[in-house]
């Protein structure tokens, strides 16, 4: 299969003035990444993944820089790895993730990060300091791409994202930014941020040494492709049906407020065991359970209440999720705990 080419070659111009900026030539890492110099001069030029991720990995080992010419001062090859080293002890994400921001502050003052959670969010936060200037775009994607990536990576899990703001206007390749940063994307917005769901940030840390050790070795994708598994999804899936009770929910309708595919919604719940229509009948079982033994209602009005068109299907198939009839249940005062 072809891999598409969706990086914006503006990516790549960014790389080639961090070489201008340390007065080296990038005709070789441009040679081996298979891209044209003059590829780079129509900004509607896209590269592949594959491409970017090789640049990426010589152009910060020949300039031994990982900020790429951001930041006034280098950043020594292996920087961003000693940060996640620092961190992987930590017992929580919320705890590895504000040590990663305090420790960066040690490699440059040029930004500040800061993570904070609330009820609602988790978010980081980059402050700028310093006047970034033609870096500022390459730098903020990648940083929260970088900062992402190991999160996901450290607790093995997939994290969906809340909103992105960036403070620069929308650009032309938009379009890649919806890829790199699913979910609600702004610009020109008071500064650069991502926010998450704070349950992501009460999870453990389940990677140790040796996996990092191994996954440093090949840590690009991690800033390029987006993480696999979702953790919570299961969880995040069984939320909205709850909220919204009356509502047909189908894959596609879930897919779009959980900011994924429905392929790959699909997918990941097969992999957790479980399905979409399994979801559905739990939930559908526990609110019938809760309105045998909390209401008076007749049977006949909790049949459609829980999604069925008459009393005999719903009798059936609570009989299939229970082992018990729901007029056993209502009859004897049976108190059934689901």
């Amino acid at each position: 299969m072809t891999e598409v080419a969706i990086t914006p070659v503006a990516f790549v111009r960014a790389i080639v003035a961090a070489y201008r900026h340390y007065g080296k030539d990038p005709g070789d890492a441009l040679r081996r990444a298979r891209i044209a110099p003059e590829f780079l001069s129509d900004p509607r030029n896209r590269v592949t993944g594959s491409q970017m991720q090789t640049l990426f990995g010589i152009a910060i080992q020949e300039l031994d820089d990982e900020a790429l010419g951001w930041f006034s001062r280098r950043l020594p090859w292996g920087s961003y790895g000693m940060l996640c080293r620092a961190t992987l002890g930590s017992p929580t994400l919320e705890v590895a993730l504000k040590r990663w921001c305090r420790y960066h502050g040690l490699l440059t003052d040029d930004i500040a990060l800061k993570f904070t959670v609330t009820r609602s969010a988790a978010a980081i936060v980059i402050q700028i300091n310093r006047d970034l200037g033609e870096m500022e775009e390459f730098c903020f994607a990648t940083l929260f791409r970088y900062i992402l990536g190991y999160a996901c990576w450290a607790v093995n899990s997939r994290i969906p994202l809340l909103e992105t703001c960036f403070p620069f206007d929308a650009l032309e390749h938009v379009e890649v930014y919806r890829m790199l940063f699913p979910g609600p994307l702004h610009f020109r917005s008071e500064s650069a941020k991502i926010s998450f769901d704070p349950q992501y940030a009460a999870l453990s840390i389940r990677r140790d040494d040796r996996a990092l050790n191994k996954m440093l070795q090949h840590a690009v994708p991690l800033t390029i492709f987006p993480y696999r598994r979702d953790r919570l999804l299961v969880q995040r899936v069984r939320e909205l049906l709850r909220m919204q009770p009356d509502s047909p929910h189908t894959g596609e309708s879930l897919a779009l407020e959980l900011h994924v595919s429905p392929r790959t919604l699909h997918r990941q719940l097969q992999e957790e065991g479980t399905s979409l229509q399994a979801l559905k009948n739990e939930i559908r079982r526990d609110r019938a359970v809760e309105l045998l033994n909390r209401t008076s209602r007749p049977i006949k009005q909790i049949a459609p209440a829980v999604g069925f068109l008459n009393e005999k299907s719903f009798s059936r198939a609570f009989k299939q999720w229970t082992g018990v009839t729901p007029e056993s249940v209502r009859e004897k005062g049976r108190h059934f705990v689901s």
